[in-house]
C-alpha cells in the first residue's frame, strides 16, 4: 500500500478494505444524547411511515448509525445523527473523483488516460493504491478548495495521506450526492454524469448496503467503505443514489461500533430495504 505514511507510523499502519487503519488515531466521540429519526415530506403520511419504519429497522441494532435519505419527486429527507462525525474509509474516493474533475474543468481539460484508469480503478473496484496516487496528485490544497466549493463545511480530509481517516457526516454526503445527482455550477453536466457511470459499475462484491431491496427498474449508484480500527470497531458506510419508478433519491449511512463488517452491512440494509419499500409505496 503506498499511502507514503513516516517510517515510525509504519507500524501503526494497515490497510484494511480500502482505507488507512492508523490504530493510534482516535475517532471523534459519538453523540451523548440518543438521537431520533426525523423525516419531512410534502406527503405527510410518507414522513410518518418512514419515520417509523426507519426507526423500527434500527431498534435492535448495536453501534452507532448515521442516516441520510433525500428524495427529489417527493420532497422527502430524512435525517439521523446528521452531524456526527465518521471515519470515511473508502466513501471518500467519490469525493476524490469529484475534486479531480472539479480541478480537471478549472483549467479547461479533459482527464488524461492514466487519471481514468485511475479513476475507474477506485471507484469500481475500491483500489487503494489509486487512490492514493489521486490523493497525492490533487493535494490538500485542492481537496479543500473542493470542499469549499461543494460547501461541504464539515469534512476534513485526512492528514499525512491517510485519506481513509477523513472526517465525513451525513449532512455533507448527502451535499456530495445532490451535486453528483442534479445539474450545478460546481461540477459539469458531463462531471457528473461519469461520476454515476463509475458508481453504476461498482463490482458485484461491493454493490450491498443502500442498493439492497431496491425495485426492479430503479438504477443503482453506489460507493461503499469498510475499516476496523482499534477504537470503535469496524466503520460500515454506504452512499447510495437510485432514479426510476417516479422517484429520484439518494441515501447515506454511515455505520461504527460494529462488531464485524457483516453485521454493519446488515444494519445498513435494514434501513435501505424500508426506504426503498416504503418509497415504492408512495
Amino acid at each position: 500500500m503506498t499511502h507514503r505514511i513516516p517510517r515510525r507510523a509504519r507500524a501503526l499502519a494497515a490497510v484494511v478494505g480500502g482505507a488507512a487503519l492508523a490504530a493510534g488515531v482516535a475517532a471523534a466521540p459519538a453523540s451523548a444524547a440518543t438521537p431520533t429519526v426525523s423525516c419531512t415530506s410534502a406527503k405527510a403520511a410518507l414522513a410518518t411511515k418512514l419515520k417509523t419504519d426507519i426507526t423500527a429497522a434500527l431498534a435492535n441494532r448495536k453501534g452507532t448509525v448515521a442516516v441520510g435519505l433525500y428524495d427529489r419527486s417527493t420532497k422527502t429527507t430524512c435525517t439521523l445523527r446528521s452531524t456526527t462525525h465518521y471515519d470515511s474509509a473508502s466513501t471518500v474516493k467519490v469525493t476524490v473523483l469529484a475534486t479531480l474533475l472539479w480541478d480537471a474543468k478549472k483549467h479547461n481539460r479533459y482527464l488524461t488516460t492514466t487519471e481514468q484508469s485511475l479513476a475507474k480503478a477506485m471507484i469500481t473496484k475500491s483500489d487503494n493504491d489509486a487512490t492514493s496516487k489521486l490523493w497525492k496528485q490533487l493535494g490538500l490544497t485542492k481537496i479543500k478548495g473542493f470542499l469549499a466549493a461543494a460547501g461541504m463545511t464539515q469534512t476534513t480530509p485526512g492528514a499525512n495521506n491517510y485519506w481513509g481517516l477523513t472526517q465525513i457526516d451525513v449532512h455533507d454526503e448527502q451535499k456530495l450526492l445532490a451535486l453528483v445527482t442534479a445539474k450545478n455550477t460546481v461540477l459539469s453536466d458531463n462531471s457528473r454524469a461519469y461520476i454515476l457511470k463509475l458508481m453504476g459499475q461498482v463490482i458485484s462484491s461491493q454493490r450491498w448496503g443502500t442498493p439492497y431491496g431496491v425495485p426492479s427498474g430503479v438504477s443503482v449508484h453506489v460507493k461503499n467503505g469498510w475499516l476496523q480500527r482499534s477504537t470503535h470497531g469496524w466503520r460500515v458506510h454506504s452512499l447510495g443514489t437510485f432514479s426510476g419508478g417516479g422517484h429520484d433519491y439518494q441515501m447515506t449511512v454511515l455505520t461504527q461500533d460494529n462488531s464485524t463488517m457483516q453485521y454493519g452491512i446488515d444494519t445498513i440494509q435494514a434501513v435501505a430495504k424500508v426506504v426503498h419499500k416504503d418509497l415504492a409505496a408512495s
